[in-house]
Parts: structure tokens; C-alpha cells; sequence
């Protein structure tokens, strides 16, 4: 099949087109490399089958497809909240464009949405017929309003134009190619620890999260893409940490010594997140197999390779 990933060169988008490539398809990225990188896709550049366009997805382009993995947005607080009408045009506009073309072209169309959509969840674990408690005119509204509305564009192109849609509500995910100063937690305590700083926890340590690793993300991406099921359906880990544990267990496996600070806990910062995947479990066959010790550990060997050491040299083979 020819297969579209928008946000193609990002953490999550390149391991798809990873995992597409190896399965014999032709794959467009389309990427405009706000927090992607040319380098996650280096690999595929030269291959016939592999084609990368610079493109701002905010405005329309015309192209044949079968597939639409719709994944562009920015997706970490740091990067999300520091253009913010920037964020809300991406999942508004822009995929307003990309439904238009799945339904010009009659191709699949996969929303990547994400677990924000439930806000600070006053039920727990979250399940998909839960509506969230969002803010909607907070520092983070602007990417959890935009793919709440994400959502419904999606379901109205389906109803109203019979687009098949399929939604995906993505839990934290984490592994290598993530960015190194995304503000996420994982990648936030990673290079923390190793460039010799304190672990900077918000709040008490006390809230809590769930840690997909990202190949077990993308099976279920392709799952829920290729089976027969709308969605929403959620993606993720249903084992909880706390925020505290998360930090010890970096700690422990890349410097015992390191310190660990707290802060005040961020705007609007979900107390308690974990998904309950029970539709992605009996509807696509789907379950996490990589536990947080291994992820975490193929995760800091990656970073490793890519970080500035403690004395700010980086590594040759590195350029941000």
C-alpha cells in the first residue's frame, strides 16, 4: 500500500515508518521538522520505496494515498505550550486538511490522539467513554482542546463524508529518538542523570503516570489502523508509577548518586493517568510486552549515545 505519516520524522512517527518500511510499503513522510529530525529517517532517504516531503501540514497538498497516519503535532508541554495558536492551527487546520484529502482519495485515516483529551481525570483508570475534566482556557488547552476537536472533526468527516476513520488515544510513550529537551519525564530524568544534575521532580513525586514503550505503541497503532474497529480506543500501559518511582528507578540504573530536587507541580498537571485498555485488549488482540526496566534501559543507552556529557561536550555524531 502507499501509506502517508504526517509528523513522519518525530520520535513516534519514524519508528512507524520503521515498522512500514520493513513491511514492504511505499511510505510519504510528510515532516516540517518543527520537532522532528532528519536523522530518525536518515536510513530510508535513499530508498525507492521511501519519500520525504517538507511540509507544513497547516496548509493543504494533494497526494495519493491509501493509509493517512495523521501524527503531526507537537506533543510535550515544552514544545506544545511555546507556540501555542502554532498548536491549535496543527490539529485544527490541520487535520481539517488531511481529512479533506483522505476523503478525496478514499484512504484510511488514523488520528493520533492522546490521553490529554481526558484532562485531570476525576476517574480512574480512564476508559473511553469517559468525557474528561479539561481546562479549557489553560496554559495546556491548546493541545488538549485542539485534539478534543481533532476528534470530532473525525467523527463528523465520518458521519457526514463515510471517511473510515480510526482514533487512537495515546498514553505516555517513551524510547529511543526521543527529543532530548522535550520536557517529557522520561527524557527529562535520562539526561538529567547523565550530564551529572539533580532529578527535578514536580510537585511531591506522589502523581502518577503509565509508560508505553514505543514499539509496543506502534503495534498497536497498526492494529488498530488495519482491524476493524473506529475507536476511540486507548493506547497505553496500564501499569502506574508514581512520578517519585519513575525518578528512583533512573537513579538506580544510571547514577545512584544523583540528587533528586522538587519543585511546584506545573498548571493544570494530571494528578493520576493510566489507561484502562480493555477494548484495545478484546478488539485488536493488543497488550504492553516490554516492561519499564527493559524499555527504560534501551532508552538510556540511546540517550547515551546522543546527550552532552557533564562538561557540555556532545557527542561527535550529534547536532541540534
Amino acid at each position: 500500500m502507499r501509506i502517508l505519516v504526517t509528523g513522519g520524522a518525530g520520535f513516534i512517527g519514524s519508528h512507524l515508518i520503521d515498522r512500514l518500511m520493513e513491511d514492504g510499503h511505499e511510505v510519504i513522510c510528510i515532516d516540517n521538522f518543527y520537532t522532528g529530525h532528519k536523522r530518525n529517517i536518515l536510513k530510508w532517504l535513499d530508498h525507492p520505496y521511501f519519500e520525504l516531503i517538507r511540509h507544513d501540514i497547516t496548509e493543504p497538498i494533494r497526494l495519493e494515498a491509501d493509509q493517512i497516519y495523521h501524527l503531526a503535532c507537537p506533543a510535550s508541554p515544552v514544545h506544545y505550550q511555546y507556540n501555542p495558536v502554532k498548536t491549535i492551527k496543527t490539529n485544527v487546520l490541520g487535520t481539517l486538511n488531511m481529512l479533506g484529502l483522505a476523503k478525496r482519495v478514499k484512504a484510511r485515516f488514523l488520528l493520533a490522539s492522546t490521553s490529554e483529551i481526558y484532562g485531570d481525570p476525576e476517574v480512574h483508570p480512564q476508559s473511553e467513554d469517559y468525557r474528561g475534566n479539561v481546562n479549557p482556557i489553560g496554559p495546556r488547552s491548546c493541545y488538549d482542546e485542539g485534539k478534543r476537536v481533532a476528534e470530532t472533526l473525525a467523527f463528523d468527516y465520518h458521519r457526514q463524508n463515510d471517511v473510515e476513520i480510526r482514533v487512537a488515544r495515546i498514553f505516555n510513550t517513551y524510547g529511543s529518538r526521543m527529543f532530548e529537551q522535550d520536557g517529557r519525564v522520561v527524557s527529562n530524568f535520562v539526561v538529567q542523570t547523565l550530564q551529572g544534575k539533580p532529578l527535578t521532580v514536580y510537585g511531591d513525586g506522589s502523581q502518577t503516570r503509565s509508560f508505553c514503550y514505543v514499539s509496543d505503541l506502534v503495534e498497536g497503532l497498526m492494529r488498530l489502523m488495519n482491524g476493524e474497529h473506529t475507536g476511540p480506543i486507548n493506547l497505553g500501559n496500564p501499569d502506574e508509577y508514581t512520578i517519585l518511582e519513575l525518578a528512583q528507578a533512573v537513579q538506580k540504573m544510571v547514577n545512584p548518586d544523583a540528587e533528586i530536587i522538587f519543585k511546584p507541580l506545573p498548571q493544570d498537571d494530571p494528578k493520576r493517568r493510566r489507561p484502562d485498555i480493555t477494548k484495545a485488549k478484546s478488539l485488536l488482540g493488543w497488550q504492553p510486552t516490554v516492561p519499564l526496566q527493559e524499555g527504560l534501559k534501551m532508552t538510556v543507552e540511546d540517550f547515551r549515545a546522543r546527550v552532552a556529557s557533564p562538561q557540555g561536550q556532545h557527542l561527535a555524531s550529534v547536532s541540534e
